[in-house]
């Protein structure tokens, strides 16, 4: 199994990585992708896929955080981009829910993120929340100046903005969060969107699983985001593994095998 979105550099694993990759690794995980939040977080979260052969690393700016790089160029993703561990370009994308950074500035990151995607081939790691119709909307008119890959990671968006996704070829990640009760709309949507556009990611350590919703999440529990997008297809979790993985690495094919 591949995680494809782990935050392994935060504070919740500072004093036991090492003992939670050997949960997951007995759990069946066999690559992960460890998500850089900030720019200067990138040697923080390079330096983990460094020292382990079944890490690979992205490299980027959240939403959240673009007020904190606005000097942030093009070049300095591209130059992070060529290290052989670093996969995607991400996360990055608009979030409206808290507004921690403006809207243009949010906006303007975003693009600077696109044309990295762009110039490297390297997929883009999109986190939106709360700014559906204007996610679309930059990635298409982007999408005109030159394709890109794109990934809707933890998607909870709604049907317009996946239809309009797909239309672009892009993937989308499910999280824990499908599998819990009052998700009802995020299933709805999910169950349109064909398995060949879908990969898994837990978004450690956030949104556990049930069984474990309230507690750190790790990359051990993505077998259960596994069961939800089985019962949701009503395939088993071998069969939704073996999909969802073939998906992922087609998407991050610079990963190796």
């Amino acid at each position: 199994m591949f995680d494809t979105h782990v935050n392994l550099h935060a504070e919740a694993f500072e004093d036991d990585l090492e003992e939670v990759l050997t949960r997951a690794r007995e759990a069946g995980i066999r690559r992960f992708l460890a998500i850089c939040d900030r720019f200067d977080s990138y040697q923080k979260v390079r330096a983990i896929a460094d020292a382990n052969s079944d890490i690979w690393n992205t490299v980027g700016v959240h939403p959240h955080h673009a007020k904190d790089f606005p000097d942030l160029k093009v070049d300095d993703l591209l130059h992070a981009a060529r290290d052989p561990r670093t996969v995607a370009i991400g996360e990055t994308g608009l979030d409206f829910h808290y507004g921690y950074s403006a809207e243009a500035e949010q906006v303007a990151n975003f693009r600077r993120h696109i044309e990295a995607a762009r110039r490297s081939g390297l997929p883009l790691v999109v986190h939106t929340r709360e700014a559906d119709d204007l996610t679309a909307r930059i990635l298409e008119e982007e999408y005109q100046n030159g394709p890109f890959g794109i990934l809707l990671h933890c998607y909870t968006g709604g049907q317009e903005l996946a239809d309009r996704g797909l239309a672009l070829g892009a993937y989308f990640s499910v999280s824990g969060i499908l599998s819990f009760k009052n998700a009802r709309d995020v299933r709805a949507v999910i169950s349109t969107i064909p398995l060949n556009r879908v990969i898994l990611e837990t978004d450690c350590p956030y949104l556990a699983p049930v069984p474990y919703r309230g507690r750190r999440n790790e990359p051990a529990y993505l077998p259960h985001v596994a069961d939800a997008l089985a019962r949701l297809h009503g395939k088993t979790r071998e069969d939704i593994t073996s999909i969802c993985e073939d998906n992922a690495l087609t998407l991050f094919n610079k990963v190796g095998i």
